[in-house]
């Protein structure tokens, strides 16, 4: 493995990266109609090494929108930052807020670094949030073992 070289960006970089993040959430939420919601839904975050996915649903579990890193223009390794999970998060409980939705569960599973700034992007919003709960799938002894190493 060899050295990681981390850019840095300049201001005008930076500026201009924002807006065309707020340009493609305008976009984006021009295109959705208004769907009938109850005061109540589920944000299911998934976060993987890669990317970061959030899915919003009602409260019986029929899919309302979806949103992914990739999908608000990030690409590459920035779609694996916290930065690109909290304007995920952002993004669609602006999209909550537009269908009425008060009261929130948030169902987290993963490993990624997107976890905990996506939970804080959504509990700064104003959500009343009603449970967290951790769905990361642990293997139960799992595969066999390698054999152990002879020296």
């Amino acid at each position: 493995m060899g050295k990681k070289h981390i850019t840095q960006q300049t201001k005008e970089e930076m500026i201009k990266e924002g807006k065309s993040l707020e340009q493609v959430m305008e976009n984006e939420s021009e295109k959705i109609v208004a769907k009938k919601a109850s005061r109540e839904g589920i944000f299911f975050i998934f976060s993987s090494y890669n990317n970061t996915i959030i899915t919003l649903t009602d409260q019986f579990g029929n899919v309302l929108d979806s949103r992914s890193a990739g999908r608000l223009g990030f690409k590459g390794s920035k779609k694996s930052t916290p930065f690109a999970a909290s304007k995920v998060a952002e993004a669609l409980g602006q999209l909550a807020e537009k269908m009425g939705i008060k009261k929130v569960k948030l169902f987290v599973k993963g490993v990624g670094s997107g976890r905990e700034s996506a939970i804080r992007s959504i509990a700064n919003q104003g959500f009343e949030i009603l449970s967290i709960k951790d769905t990361t799938p642990i293997p139960h002894n799992g595969c066999r073992q390698r054999r152990p190493r002879r020296l």
